[in-house]
């Protein structure tokens, strides 16, 4: 009677760009990319778990700051084409636009049944002190990890030094410190230490498992607007002027608060009324918009304007972005915003 071997956790390692993917050449000391296809030399940790680890490798490769939509749409398109044939996946990002990456992602995916952890580093994966390794060692066993045959974050997450975020609450926080990344307004999913240590209770499992759809639609009609003390009268209705303008995202003082300012008022209330929809998101990295709780957001609710509630700037410029893409019209845009489509809301 013959046996049948258990199948062998498979990842897929896609590499869109950003300092992780790069080594110091032997010959001259200067930074050169990795190649890819041979990570498991570079990184010889990950041949010691036993999976299978095969890698795509973005050309060119994208430095986070060039990240747009089509960007994120390639990523996406990256999946769903292996999708079935891994069991989780790997991609390594810059830092910098790395949360508007994995928030726009979450969106994309419907009924995510598979982990898409995302990672990167603040030092190359070929400098000796490199934050890199440990990132994408941990980052891999995240996207193999499974409990009786059904993975244990079926996500799209961020992982930076020791630490598993919703990648659609996640922000960054430092330019310089390992500890890059922050979710203030909703718990780590997991923290990685002797143990990698899982917070189920805190992990989104999908209601409809196997029936993935991946909507790759953005319109990029959309701006974000800092108030900030003594907002030029001319230069704020010019950017809420802006030819083919469909979303505003207004970045507000504490709970939700802007000047009182008449011109001000007019002008987004003048936007809202051409059908442009404006979302309200606080400045501060926790907390959230409660329009309302004060007489300089009274102003704003009665006009029109949407509660973006406990929402990262980076969550929520890309769900609008999403939302106007699927050619809804502004109410139902608006009733989407206030709801949760893939846990970036506290409703």
């Amino acid at each position: 009677m013959t046996t049948r071997t258990a199948k062998k956790t498979s990842i897929l390692i896609i590499y869109t760009g950003g300092t992780i993917g790069m080594v110091q050449d032997a010959k001259n000391g200067a930074l050169k990319p990795v190649k890819f296809d041979k990570i498991q030399e570079v990184v010889p940790e990950l041949k010691k778990f036993d999976f299978i680890i095969k890698t795509i490798t973005f050309n060119p490769a994208l430095d986070s700051s060039n990240m747009n939509p089509i960007s994120w749409i390639k990523i996406a398109k990256t999946i769903e084409r292996h999708y079935n044939a891994y069991d989780g996946f790997v991609v390594l990002h810059g830092t910098d636009t790395m949360a508007y990456t994995a928030s726009a992602l979450s969106y994309m995916f419907e009924n995510l049944d598979k982990p898409i952890i995302l990672t990167g580093s603040q030092l190359p994966i070929g400098v000796i002190r490199t934050d890199g390794k440990e990132n994408l060692i941990t980052a891999v066993e995240i996207a193999a990890g499974k409990v009786q045959g059904e993975c244990m974050v079926p996500e799209v997450c961020i992982y930076f030094d020791f630490k598993l975020y919703r990648g659609n609450r996640t922000l960054k926080r430092d330019a310089e410190l390992f500890s890059a990344f922050r979710s203030v307004n909703y718990p780590a999913l997991a923290v990685a230490g002797i143990d990698i240590k899982y917070s189920i209770e805190f992990i989104h499992y999908p209601e409809n498992k196997g029936i993935l759809k991946v909507n790759t639609d953005f319109d990029d009609n959309v701006v974000i607007l800092k108030i900030f003390p003594g907002i030029n009268q001319n230069v704020f209705n010019s950017v809420m002027n802006t030819p083919g303008l469909k979303g505003v995202v207004l970045e507000t003082f504490g709970s939700g608060n802007v000047p009182t300012s008449r011109w001000l008022i007019n002008a987004i209330k003048r936007a809202i009324k051409r059908g442009i929809v404006v979302l309200n998101v606080t400045q501060c990295q926790g907390g959230k918009v409660v329009m309302g709780q004060y007489q300089t957001s009274v102003e704003l609710l009665n006009a029109g304007v949407v509660s973006a509630k406990d929402m990262t700037t980076e969550a929520a410029v890309t769900k609008l972005m999403f939302l106007l893409g699927q050619g809804l019209k502004p109410d139902e845009i608006k009733m989407y915003l206030n709801k949760s489509l893939r846990g970036e809301i506290s409703e």
